[in-house]
């Protein structure tokens, strides 16, 4: 890709200023090689294999053509592939992800029924410990996987990575490198095919299936990660993910409740693999109701959604439509009572050197986000309006024109330059016929704009249905007048 765009002189530019076909005049971006820098495939990148497999499937999700990132699979075999195929008796079990169907679901159900059949009796201090564990955990997804890694919204000292990277693996959601590379390619290709997990799939889909399922290799994408590679602490936490993932997750909440507490059995289920169950639950509730409920403040294109209940399920990742609008911004909530307990610990640690470059968008790039989305609504509304005839169409007197229509209807009242015809209209005026009737074939707009009365909104928005002409020689009077939230082509008149 040409680093700098050839400019041609401009005698090879048309006279008037501007060119149909641009493209002929300036180099355009390759698409194929744009492609090829957005998945990292332009430079030799570390290769980072986990000892154990690839976890959670990814794969032959994220493995491309190296000569074609933008390709999908071509299907050179005659038998499709087991996600496009009906689920039938024969081929159901083919269907699931079963690495992931014993982590998200048979695991928890073991542990939720030794809870309710109370073979293992849950008390208080092992409760308190497993929600305070909860927390680490989660937080450390939020602040970490997600804000500083998937997005490089700050820059943290290697300590608090390192702690990131061990509480993090406790909520069993995957390594740093498979969970960032597939929230980028989830922001790259947000709901398309491509997307992971495509809200447009449905609730369950989005929410959890599209762990639980086989997914098409047609749909696999890539993003670039060549900056988590280049983290040591990303690349150990990889290769040894299994190792760290069972410490964190199962060990270390076992022994904490069993030193401490005397119930190594309940720390292994309620703060091993009922929170774990509850802290995967809760972060799936960003994949999934955080593009289905609430607002759409930023931008209504995409499904992403804010919504202050998912932010208290999800340590406020919950105010999604700001987050895909800014998605470099540290913050997800910008105002002082959205909860974002996440943005306070990263401002936190900053103030102790751990955190900094905190990265955040302008203020009025906020705002004009902000306009433009009300704008675009407004539009929307205004379209499902009748605002009467548009006065850029309405033919346009003369004073001989207005004599000569006077003659054969002189039920005509003129205001602001506007000739209305307000024979339906006589025996509806609320000031009386009286006082309308004195004003036929005249100009009132001195008595419609405060002479006799100053009259409202609505009123003027009745008369808007009664227009029939423009005068020529008031022209502007009569577009001023119209104004918003009208269309006005000024050209017919100019």
């Amino acid at each position: 890709m040409s680093s700098t765009a050839t400019m041609y002189p401009s005698s090879d530019i048309p006279s008037d200023g501007l060119s149909s076909s641009l493209s002929e005049k300036y180099d355009e971006i390759d698409l194929k090689e744009a492609n090829i820098v957005a998945t990292g495939m332009n430079k030799q990148q570390l290769r980072v294999v986990n000892g154990f497999g690839s976890l959670m499937g990814s794969k032959e999700m994220t493995t491309l053509d190296s000569s074609d990132p933008t390709a999908t699979l071509k299907n050179s075999q005659l038998r499709k592939h087991i996600s496009e195929q009906p689920w039938t008796i024969g081929n159901w079990y083919q269907h699931l992800n079963w690495l992931n169907i014993v982590l998200v679901v048979l695991i928890p159900l073991i542990g939720w029924s030794l809870y309710l059949t109370n073979t293992v009796p849950l008390h208080l201090n092992v409760l308190l410990f497993a929600i305070f564990y909860y927390g680490v955990g989660g937080i450390s997804i939020t602040a970490g996987y997600h804000r500083l890694w998937s997005h490089r919204s700050y820059s943290a000292a290697w300590p608090l990575r390192l702690l990131y990277a061990f509480f993090g693996a406790a909520s069993v959601e995957g390594s740093i490198k498979w969970w960032g590379h597939s929230h980028r390619i989830h922001h790259r290709y947000t709901d398309t095919p491509r997307d992971p997990y495509d809200a447009r799939r449905g609730l369950f889909y989005s929410h959890v299936g599209w762990m639980l399922l086989k997914p098409n290799p047609k749909y696999r994408a890539r993003a670039d990660i060549s900056d988590l590679n280049d983290d040591w602490i990303v690349r150990f936490q990889h290769r040894h993910y299994i190792i760290i993932m069972l410490l964190s997750a199962f060990v270390v909440p076992t022994l904490v409740c069993g030193k401490l507490f005397g119930d190594y059995l309940g720390g292994f289920v309620y703060a091993g693999i009922i929170r774990v169950f509850m802290i995967q639950q809760a972060t799936f509730c960003i994949n999934s109701m955080a593009h289905y409920i609430g607002t759409q403040p930023f931008d209504d294109k995409r499904t992403p959604r804010d919504n202050w209940l998912t932010a208290l399920v999800t340590f406020g990742e919950g105010y999604h439509n700001f987050h895909h609008e800014f998605p470099t911004d540290y913050r997800n909530a910008i105002k002082w009572y959205q909860y974002d307990p996440t943005k306070i610990l990263i401002y936190s640690t900053s103030l102790f050197g751990l955190a900094s470059d905190l990265k955040t968008f302008s203020q009025n790039t906020i705002n004009q986000g902000l306009v433009q989305q009300r704008e675009k609504k407004l539009a929307k509304d205004n379209n499902k309006i009748h605002w009467g005839p548009n006065v850029s169409e309405l033919p346009v007197w003369d004073k001989d024109d207005y004599l000569r229509n006077l003659k054969e209807n002189n039920n005509l009242v003129i205001i602001s330059g506007i000739v209305h015809d307000v024979t339906g209209y006589i025996t509806e005026h609320p000031g009386g016929q009286p006082l309308l009737k004195s004003a036929l074939g005249k100009d009132a707009t001195k008595a419609f704009t405060g002479g006799v009365y100053r009259h409202s909104n609505a009123a003027k928005n009745v008369l808007a249905d009664m227009r029939i002409a423009v005068l020529k020689e008031k022209k502007t009077a009569a577009i001023n007048f119209a104004g918003k939230p009208h269309t006005i082509t000024r050209s017919k008149f100019t």
